[in-house]
């Protein structure tokens, strides 16, 4: 009998079917991969099953016993744990008190406190989540926010474990031991529902697949049945076209970024606190220059400095450019966009003070509502209406928004920083043929990303942060998985190139 199931589960709002009359089931020591594009109702139906929402139809078993619904204390007592994409975190605690919260009393008897700690540390150390126990969530990068958020789900010993992308910001080393601890967990009778869309990794991990497309289940099958292939085009309902980089595309002898000997120092209000140590760097028209490495290694400020929120200590930055530079940020729900505003108001705050949108000091509603549309049409953002508060998209529909709005105007720098995390394959397809469109007609742009096939595909030259230091840049065709994973623990890039 399964331990968990879900029976004829439907959910609307308004006139939008998120989930369509669904019914799944998880067994004993199962990892069961949930798929589908961004919007397809996956963290709806993860929100039922967690409490969070309230379906309209359908019922939740979880041990046999009916789960209450709209009930999440009493999920997370029968060992339900989830893990959401976007954080629910207390930015202005420590990452122990974060685990802490809810969990045990942040007043604890300092040995209570000692032996949480301990607990902690083993099980970062277990999974490769490396994070500093009192640091404040508010000075940690969006990486290490997931790895807390995982830590704390994982120090309450779930049963069940519902994994929301918890590998977007690992490197492939960290993804090879979180997977071999959740092989050993699973052995040892734990559950995992594994939401991805890192087709590769749902066939390395996984034992059946289920599919939602449109709010609808369309399959449920044994992995080993599956390919990468036959996945992308049951979430996306045809087959996916993979942009590709013309590899003999030449940059323009003519640098649009330069960085000479930038130092830096980070501070609590700055996502990284990895100060950048000398770094150099050269990016030219019709070029994209990669930063890998780990998350937490100084990439977010290295953004704020080529985006001119950090004045560098010393060192020189020439930016040679007539337009705005455009950054897509690496934390769309909190810094990309403002939430409780809606779609229409989100993409025209950068632009607010530009003539076509005011008069006079007052808004002109109609054009920035039209310039909206215009947005939503051309980047394919799926939603009810432009009036609707920016916070009710998925996250996908939330990147591609904010995609569109650094991309009007055709700027001549772009900082793209994690650009596709948390996307289906659909729509990483979709940003991936925007940037490299942005190259072709000449554009300088700097992406910042911790997933290496996304590297690989987008990238003229790589270069790796460790430590706040930034190797040179070399040719992507000088390195190799291996080289590059050798770089970002700290090797010399130089060699591992």
């Amino acid at each position: 009998m399964p331990i968990l199931a879900l029976s004829n589960i439907s959910k609307r709002f308004g006139a939008l079917t998120a989930n369509d009359d669904i019914s799944l089931a998880l067994n004993e020591g199962e990892v069961l991969a949930l798929l589908g594009e961004n919007g397809a109702g996956k963290s709806t139906l993860m929100n039922i099953l967690f409490g969070n929402y309230v379906a309209d139809a359908g019922t939740v078993t979880l041990f046999g016993d009916p789960l209450p619904p709209g009930k999440p204390q009493i999920a997370l007592q029968r060992g339900l744990g989830m893990v959401h994409q976007h954080f629910t975190l207390a930015d202005n605690l420590s990452v122990l008190d974060n685990v802490l919260l809810g969990a045990e009393r942040l007043t604890a008897l300092r040995s209570a406190r000692a032996a949480a700690l301990a607990k902690l540390n083993v099980l970062a150390q277990q999974f490769g989540l490396a994070v500093s126990p009192d640091a404040l969530v508010r000075t940690l990068s969006v990486g290490e926010r997931q790895r807390v958020e995982i830590l704390k789900t994982l120090y309450r010993g779930a049963k069940i474990l519902i994994l929301d992308e918890p590998t977007s910001v690992l490197t492939p080393l960290e993804v090879t031991q979180l997977f071999d601890t959740l092989k050993k967990l699973v052995a040892q009778g734990l559950s995992i529902i594994f939401i991805s869309h890192k087709l590769d990794e749902v066939l390395a991990i996984s034992h059946r697949v289920a599919v939602l497309r449109g709010g609808r289940l369309v399959h449920v099958g044994h992995t080993r049945d599956a390919t990468k292939t036959s996945l992308a085009t049951l979430m996306v309902g045809s087959e996916v076209a993979r942009p590709i980089r013309n590899p003999s595309a030449q940059p323009s002898l003519a640098p649009r970024i330069k960085l000479s000997q930038i130092c830096a120092a980070g501070t609590e209000e700055h996502a990284s606190r990895v100060p950048l140590r000398e770094i150099s760097l050269t990016v030219s028209s019709g070029e994209i220059v990669a930063i890998a490495g780990v998350s937490g290694n100084g990439q977010a400020l290295l953004a704020d400095v080529l985006f001119g929120m950090v004045t560098p200590s010393s060192g020189t930055l020439a930016v040679h450019t007539q337009k705005p530079i455009a950054r897509i940020h690496e934390d769309r729900q909190h810094v990309g966009v403002v939430g409780d505003l809606s779609v229409w108001e989100n993409a025209v705050l950068p632009s607010l003070r530009a003539s076509r949108f005011t008069k006079w000091g007052w808004l002109k509603r109609a054009a920035a509502r039209a310039h909206a549309s215009a947005l939503v049409a051309q980047f394919d953002v799926r939603l009810r209406s432009v009036a609707q508060p920016i916070r009710t998209l998925s996250g996908g529909n939330v990147q591609k928004l904010v995609l569109g709005r650094a991309l009007d105007g055709a700027p001549d720098v772009i900082i793209a920083a994690q650009p596709t995390w948390g996307l289906d394959v659909g729509a990483v397809s979709f940003v991936h043929a925007q940037l490299l469109s942005a190259r072709a007609r000449g554009a300088a742009v700097v992406l910042i990303s911790e997933d290496l096939e996304e590297v690989f595909a987008l990238a003229d030259r790589i270069a790796v942060m460790v430590d706040g230091r930034l190797s040179a840049a070399f040719p992507v065709d000088q390195w190799s998985m291996q080289s590059i994973g050798l770089a970002m623990a700290g090797e010399s890039a130089a060699h591992a190139a």
